[in-house]
């Protein structure tokens, strides 16, 4: 079975110093960049935001950043404005090994609804294309790394097994923004999916 290494966000904003940082994010790169040549194909994803983007805060007159609201597609946390296109932020982290990677994916560049999963945007039906991809180069076998565990991370290997993949999260080579419990509750999640915790 033909395998891909997916590498979920690993972008300056989301590592420290960025706009949305998670705790130690760059603490993976380095074993991500080992693992990539353990793998026939390698998928980086990246978040594309355009700066009215509705997942963020400062675009809701009054909400403060990791607040809920609610969107035509249901509840949404309400982010700092982060992975902007055209910033540095948006970059993938500089000791990443870009070069190694078959595709790059970006998500998150419509403005009306945000995209944690690398098959599909927020409101679950609208297909960033991946699946096609994987399926035309006969990959079945996925393991996810990278950053957020209990978001984009996990959403993406939660919908890769329910797709019919098989489907494994190295939590090694993944940080957690954990924000109130969501964490576990993604492990939960993903262990019910079917999704292979490593």
């Amino acid at each position: 079975m033909t395998k891909a290494l997916i590498v979920i966000d690993m972008q300056r904003d989301f590592c420290p110093g960025g706009l949305l940082a998670v705790a130690d994010g760059d603490g993976v790169v380095a074993p991500i960049n080992a693992m990539m040549y353990e793998y026939d194909a390698v998928v980086l994803t990246q978040d594309w935001h355009p700066a009215d983007h509705s997942s963020f805060a400062d675009n809701h007159p009054g909400a403060t950043a990791f607040s809920v609201t609610q969107m035509p597609y249901g509840p949404q946390v309400l982010w700092p404005a982060h992975c902007v296109i055209g910033t540095p932020g948006a970059d993938f982290h500089p000791g990443l090994a870009v070069d190694r990677a078959d595709l790059i994916l970006r998500k998150g560049f419509r403005a009306g609804i945000d995209s944690y999963s690398a098959f599909f945007e927020n409101d679950r039906t609208t297909a960033t294309g991946l699946t096609g991809y994987l399926r035309d180069r006969g990959i079945r076998d996925l393991t996810f790394v990278g950053l957020a565990h209990d978001f984009c991370v996990a959403w993406s290997a939660m919908d890769a097994a329910r797709l019919g993949f098989k489907a494994r999260v190295v939590e090694g080579a993944c940080r957690a923004i954990d924000l109130d419990g969501s964490l576990d509750a993604a492990r939960d999640g993903m262990t019910r999916a079917g999704v292979i915790l490593a």
